[in-house]
């Protein structure tokens, strides 16, 4: 029995019968407990040789792999459902039908180059799709129907994660002028002209990003249940930490809340469909380029909530604990003290060597 260490990770390798194995023992922290999961791999394989337990599938389609990781999201993420995009993403590049056993390291780094150059992905949303992909090997390694995962050979992108994107005041401004942007056009029944403002319903969901730093699906998917006019504060059951949390809603934000008709137990209503928005992706872009504010997401109004926080001096706990975030680690991100503020920071040191 052989177990090396290479990058970080524990790697298995022995032969029986003359066939060679070899992989990552996952979950392996050191050499000890590398050897008992290649001791356990090992007596796997002579049992799939010695025909007591079933031997890999062949032609395993990457549909099915597919299937596979819907059923384990279903089940275990807040965000399925945002999957299903990179999923089709995936299957389109690589086939439907594609065999998953002759997806090489090499396919897998042609399909990041084109992620990269030909759908203009940063690296951080390249390793959202990696991670999906492996995942989805993973699975049908623990199912039995395929023996290896060609992204185990395969690196992951650097991420730069410290560029924060946020809105100054300007872009503030002007991203309200654009979302009440209106043009005239010839009503198609009546051929009557009229004005209208295709983005206005943006309005109040941007007001409520920018004062509660609450996550696009909690805003879309927000009831009226979930708020307390009593006491004054949004309660948030169904986020992606799975913890809840609740939000105060300020002076400006129970005024927006009581400009809105009560028509369903969704706050926010698409008239179209009386449904909530699904998404805002199109629209907020479009808002994007008549502002003329440049690579800005709609998750970045969440940035703008917690930078201008931590800018204003609220303590990290507190800011954490209002955007809910799961590790104080992600709120860091936003605290970049400036010069002021580590004078200030000196000033009270000198004052107590003064007393």
């Amino acid at each position: 029995m052989t177990v090396r260490m290479e990058k970080g990770k524990w790697y298995y390798q022995f032969m029986i019968k003359g066939q060679r194995y070899h992989g990552v023992c996952h979950g392996a922290t050191d050499k000890k407990s590398a050897e008992k999961i290649e001791t356990a791999i090992k007596f796997k394989s002579m049992q799939q040789q010695n025909g007591l337990i079933p031997k890999e599938e062949k032609n395993v389609s990457l549909n099915r792999l597919k299937d596979l990781y819907v059923s384990y999201a279903k089940n275990n993420k807040k965000s399925y459902k945002h999957d299903n995009y990179s999923l089709n993403i995936i299957l389109n590049y690589f086939g439907t039908n594609a065999v998953v056993q002759k997806i090489t390291p090499k396919r897998i780094e042609d399909f990041k180059q084109y992620l990269k150059t030909e759908r203009n992905l940063k690296n951080s949303s390249i390793n959202r799709y990696l991670e999906i992909l492996s995942k989805m090997f993973n699975l049908g390694i623990d199912n039995e129907i395929i023996r290896t995962n060609p992204l185990q050979k395969t690196a992951k992108l650097r991420e730069d994660n410290h560029k924060i994107r946020f809105l100054t005041v300007d872009e503030e401004q002007r991203l309200f002028k654009a979302i009440e942007y209106e043009h005239e056009v010839t009503d198609r029944h009546t051929r009557k002209k009229k004005i209208v403002k295709p983005y206005v319903f943006l309005k109040p969901i941007v007001i409520t990003a920018l004062q509660t730093g609450m996550r696009r699906g909690e805003i879309l998917n927000l009831k009226w249940s979930n708020i307390d006019f009593d006491y004054g504060f949004i309660e948030l059951l169904d986020t992606k930490s799975g913890k809840a949390r609740k939000v105060p809603i300020s002076e400006v934000l129970r005024e927006v809340f009581d400009s809105i008709d009560k028509v369903s137990e969704y706050v926010f209503i698409n008239p179209k469909t009386n449904k909530p928005y699904l998404d805002l992706k199109k629209s907020f872009h479009k808002v994007m380029e008549l502002a003329n504010i440049q690579n800005f997401r709609f998750h970045d109004l969440r940035h703008t909530v917690a930078t201008r926080l931590v800018e204003k001096g609220i303590d990290l706990i507190v800011v954490q604990e209002l955007l809910g975030h799961s590790n104080i680690t992600t709120t860091q991100r936003y605290a970049h003290p400036v010069p002021e503020r580590k004078q200030q920071a000196i000033n009270i040191l000198n004052n107590y060597s003064k007393k």
